[in-house]
C-alpha cells in the first residue's frame, strides 16, 4: 500500500472530517463552559453531532503552543490539557446521568500525541494528578455506559496514549501508510532502562509486536480493533464502532470492550499467547491461598 500523507498535527482537520459539517461547538459540553478559550490550548474538546447525535470530541491539537507551559507544544498532554480533557468527560457523565443506556452521548477521542512532556512547574503542581484524572474520568464514563471510540491519527506514544486512548472501549487507528505510530517509548529510551544494545532491539522491532511501533503490531496484540484505510473512512468506521458498543454494552457484555476486551483480543490473533496461559497460572496461585487474604463470610 503507498504512502499516504500524514495526519500528524491535523487534530482540528479531523474533527471536521469525522462529524457533522459545522456542528462543533469548542468548550462546551452539556450545555456548560468546560474551559477558557486559552486554557489548555493543545486539547480540542466540545460538543458535536455525528450521524445526527449529540457526541463529546476531545481531540490532541498538535498545531497549539501552551505560552504558560513552554513544554507543551507539538501534540504534548500537558497538565492544562489533561484537566480540561477530564473535566470534559465529567460534565459529559453530568448531562447524561439520568438518561438511559441507549442515549448516553458517545466519546470520541482523536488521538495524535507525542506523550507527555512535565517541565519542573508542571511536576511540582501535579502533572500526574492531571493525567491520572484524565484516565479516571474516562474509566468512570466507560462504565457508566458511554461509547467510547479512540481514532488515533498520528502518534500515540506513551503516558499520554495511556490517558488519551487506552481506556477507550474500542480503538482504531489510520493505517501504517499514513505513518502513525503506536508504542511506549523510542527505542533508544528501552535500550537504556533494560541494558540492551540498540542494534539488538532495532531487530527486533522488525517482527515483534511487543517493541516494533506501528499500528499494525498493534493490532496484532489486539491493542487496535481495526486498521481505518483512508480518512474518508473514519467517520463511517467510528459510527459503526459506537453502535456496536451500544449494542454490546446492552446484552451486559462489557468484558468484550475496554482493555480486558482487548486483551482476549490480542491472544485470539497470535499476537498474546501466553496471556491467557499466565491469568490461568495465576489465578490458581491466587486460589490456593485467596482465603487467607479474603476470607469467607
Amino acid at each position: 500500500m503507498e504512502a499516504q500523507e500524514t495526519m500528524m498535527g491535523k487534530g482540528r482537520e479531523a474533527i471536521e472530517m469525522i462529524v457533522d459539517p459545522g456542528s462543533f461547538e469548542e468548550n462546551t459540553v452539556g450545555g456548560k463552559s468546560v474551559a477558557e478559550e486559552d486554557y489548555g490550548p493543545g486539547a480540542a474538546v466540545g460538543t458535536a453531532k455525528l450521524d445526527g447525535k449529540e457526541v463529546t470530541i476531545i481531540a490532541s491539537d498538535g498545531m497549539s503552543f501552551n505560552e504558560r507551559f513552554p513544554v507543551v507544544y507539538a501534540g504534548v498532554i500537558g497538565m492544562e490539557e489533561g484537566y480540561k480533557m477530564a473535566r470534559s468527560v465529567y460534565a459529559s457523565l453530568e448531562a447524561d446521568k439520568d438518561k438511559p443506556l441507549d442515549e448516553k452521548r458517545a466519546l470520541v477521542l482523536i488521538v495524535d500525541t507525542p506523550g507527555n512532556g512535565p517541565g519542573k512547574v508542571e511536576e511540582i503542581f501535579g502533572m500526574n494528578k492531571s493525567t491520572g484524572a484524565y484516565q479516571l474520568a474516562l474509566a468512570e464514563a466507560r462504565l457508566a455506559g458511554h461509547p467510547i471510540v479512540a481514532m488515533v491519527i498520528g502518534r500515540a506514544v506513551s503516558g499520554a496514549f495511556l490517558c488519551h486512548g487506552l481506556q477507550a472501549d474500542n480503538i482504531l487507528s489510520l493505517d501504517a501508510n499514513f505513518g502513525t505510530i503506536i508504542h511506549v517509548m523510542p527505542l533508544t529510551s528501552v535500550s537504556r532502562i533494560i541494558r540492551k544494545d540498540l542494534e539488538v532491539l532495532e531487530e527486533l522491532s522488525k517482527d515483534n509486536p511487543v517493541f516494533a511501533s506501528g499500528p499494525r503490531f498493534f493490532h496484532t496484540l489486539g491493542g487496535v480493533e481495526t486498521l481505518v484505510e483512508t480518512v474518508e473512512g473514519m467517520r463511517p468506521a467510528i459510527i459503526e464502532h459506537i453502535a456496536s458498543i451500544r449494542k454490546a454494552k446492552a446484552e451486559g457484555k462489557q468484558d468484550t470492550l475496554g482493555p480486558w476486551g482487548r486483551g482476549a483480543l490480542g491472544a485470539e490473533r497470535g499476537g498474546r499467547a501466553l496471556r491467557p496461559k499466565v491469568m490461568d497460572v495465576m489465578n490458581k496461585e491466587f486460589e490456593a491461598v485467596a482465603d487467607q487474604y479474603a476470607p469467607a463470610r
